[in-house]
């Protein structure tokens, strides 16, 4: 039986690394894979996941208003997929989580998804937020704050390198956007400067 997954955790934890290693070694294994990118995250080009150390595959892109289920099953349809990724699976809206779940309760396809839990102001995403509370199998991928404790949290950056506490939920940025840290220095606010 299919199932959802959701692998979660902060910036720069290697979500996305991992994302594309679980899907080659499918493929390696002669296995048909889908891939899933938000439509706006184009910071390895359109349409392609991409991880800090190099590593870019192709992939199909969704948007809010995307039926994945349809989406999936046609794709099933065309040639027998053995599993579904998705990357930046905060951006996923809650229909779209509940889509996902169907592709692995009906269509007995494994979908695994990967993203960030919370944004810069410590708040659920909504994808985040269904996936949480629907996924057969939730895991944290780990990462380190600046003072070697976990990093569970993200600060959003400014041009001058300060944290902004207010702003739009959805800001797409790298290393020079975001940093995660521990709650503890994220709630001071210390970025170990």
């Amino acid at each position: 039986m299919g199932k959802l997954y959701f692998n979660y955790s902060t910036m720069n934890a290697g979500k996305s690394t991992t994302l594309l290693q679980a899907a080659y070694n499918y493929q390696e294994r002669g296995m048909t894979t889908l891939l899933l990118i938000a439509s706006f995250d184009e910071r390895a080009g359109r349409g392609r996941i991409g991880s800090r150390i190099g590593l870019t595959a192709e992939a199909d892109i969704f948007r809010s208003e995307d039926d994945l289920f349809t989406h999936v099953r046609t794709a099933h349809s065309d040639r027998s997929l053995d599993a579904v990724f998705v990357d930046e699976a905060q951006f996923l809206t809650d229909s779209q989580v509940r889509q996902l779940a169907r592709v692995a309760d009906e269509l007995n396809i494994p979908v695994m998804c990967y993203g960030l839990r919370t944004d810069f102001q410590g708040k659920l995403f909504p994808g985040s937020a269904a996936l949480l509370a629907l996924a057969d199998n939730l895991k944290e991928i780990k990462t380190i704050c600046w003072c070697g404790r976990k990093a569970t949290m993200v600060a959003r950056l400014d041009q001058s390198g300060r944290i902004v506490a207010e702003g739009k939920q959805v800001v797409i940025g790298g290393n020079e956007t975001y940093v995660s840290l521990c709650r503890n220095h994220w709630t001071q606010g210390d970025l170990g400067k």
